[in-house]
């Protein structure tokens, strides 16, 4: 253990050890992240600390909407995400506790929304998975905004009903501006084979019954630790350039206006956010990025540096309105 996860790990342990009653009521997660990776993030919490985490475990669009329909009354403590619109869905309704720098600036301002009422924990970006196959390096598209072209009907896979593929629509409405995004997304309709859930898109590019599929990278790399069977056919083609199809989705964590155990709640979003947290990132199998200052990847990953991503405010990402332009389009 380096002396920065020290001082971090001796400090949470000093604030928490005159509070013993504190330590026995323990916080409430609702957490949307993989319930893996999180269980992992609250075993090392407890075990540093002595601060019992309780994981209420939903999708992020679920999880978000809950809480703003509990409002004050939310026995949240903390909020955590896949992705960033459903952060931006409770900060909107004014539920988030803001956060002091101690915690912001474990992170880079890329990966933080502009006004520090939460914080990014960890990222993943998106890709295009096609299959080797079928298609050449000449063959794929540029920019994910070709996809739309009339040369790539039938021949792309998509899950629009979920949120990762929704998050990544907001990032191209917040870059392209509603017209474009609007354009887009009718020639999405025409074109994708929607398929439920990003691991069953990929698989079916695996087994040849769609040429590419717009997904979050981790799915490739979960796969390929284990026996490769859903993804021995795949490639990966990272966009880069800026372009839309670079987006780089970062999952968020946030402490509840209306949690009655703030000090414990922001110790573990502080812990999740620090060297330790972004360790598990690191050396876990949930192949997500880590995102704190000075954290290197998964050793498995493309550096996110060589990514080329675009620049998004995550406080940017407006979940309704991509949910009404995708239902409007009939994409969802």
């Amino acid at each position: 253990m380096n002396f920065r996860r020290s001082l971090i790990v001796g400090t949470l342990l000093a604030a928490f050890s005159s509070t013993a009653g504190a330590q026995d009521e323990g916080i409430v997660v609702y957490n949307a992240q993989h319930e893996a990776l999180t269980q992992a993030w609250a075993d090392g919490f407890t075990a540093a600390t002595g601060i019992r985490v309780t994981l209420r475990n939903g999708n992020d669009t679920e999880l978000g909407n809950q809480i703003v329909l509990e409002g004050a009354s939310s026995p949240a403590d903390v909020f955590l995400t896949e992705n960033s619109p459903a952060m931006v869905l409770v900060d909107n309704a004014n539920l988030f506790e803001p956060l002091g720098d101690d915690v912001l600036t474990l992170v880079p301002e890329a990966f933080r929304p502009s006004n520090g009422h939460w914080v990014g924990i960890a990222a993943r970006s998106t890709v295009f998975a096609y299959d080797k196959t079928k298609l050449t390096e000449a063959d794929l598209p540029k920019s994910i905004m070709d996809l739309a072209d009339p040369s790539w009907q039938g021949r792309w896979a998509a899950s629009p009903s979920g949120a990762d593929f929704q998050a990544i629509v907001s990032a191209m409405l917040s870059l392209k501006g509603e017209d474009a995004t609007a354009a887009w997304l009718a020639g999405m309709k025409a074109n994708v084979v929607p398929y439920r859930g990003n691991t069953a898109a990929m698989r079916g590019v695996n087994a040849g019954e769609i040429a590419g599929a717009v997904i979050y990278h981790y799915y490739y790399y979960g796969d390929q630790a284990k026996t490769g069977e859903n993804s021995v056919n795949v490639g990966l083609h990272f966009f880069k350039n800026q372009d839309p199809g670079a987006f780089v989705s970062v999952s968020g964590g946030g402490v509840l206006a209306s949690s009655t155990h703030k000090e414990q709640a922001l110790a573990f979003l502080k812990w999740v956010a620090g060297p330790e947290g972004q360790k598990i990132l690191r050396e876990g199998t949930s192949f997500e990025y880590a995102i704190g200052v000075g954290e290197a990847a998964n050793p498995a990953l493309p550096p996110l540096a060589d990514l080329q991503a675009p620049s998004v405010d995550p406080a940017s990402l407006n979940s309704q309105k991509v949910t009404d332009l995708m239902t409007s389009a009939g994409v969802i």
